[in-house]
């Protein structure tokens, strides 16, 4: 059973030492053939238009366009975020970060990320 069927989503301990499903290449990497980059995760609670669960990607860019609001906790690991035509965001474990519907901009993750993410 995965933690998203429990009823009741438990997160303690699952952020540092959950072992996560292999879920493939990323599909939003910007440069995949020299940087291919790979993602991980697991879904701890879902109700088909909110999400909340563990994600964790390889270090390379990446190009981002949000449908949906997301907000990140950074469990390890770093990168950098730049929202088209903004300055660039530097962020690492311990910080929480909020993209809006509609984000467009890049992530350069620097080492293998970890984060825990709510899609609302």
């Amino acid at each position: 059973m995965s933690h998203a069927d429990t009823g009741t989503p438990h997160l303690h301990a699952i952020a540092d030492g959950a072992e996560l499903e292999e879920w493939g290449p990323l599909d939003e990497a910007s440069d995949p053939e020299n940087t291919p980059m790979t993602t991980s995760g697991l879904t701890l609670w879902n109700d088909g238009t909110q999400e909340v669960g563990i994600w964790e990607c390889t270090p390379g860019p990446s190009y981002w366009e949000l449908e949906t609001h997301e907000e990140i906790y950074i469990i390890s690991g770093s990168m950098t975020v730049t929202r088209e035509g903004e300055k660039s965001l530097d962020v690492g474990a311990g910080d929480a970060v909020v993209f809006p519907r509609g984000w467009k901009g890049t992530w350069q993750i620097h080492e293998t990320l970890r984060k825990l993410y709510v899609i609302f």
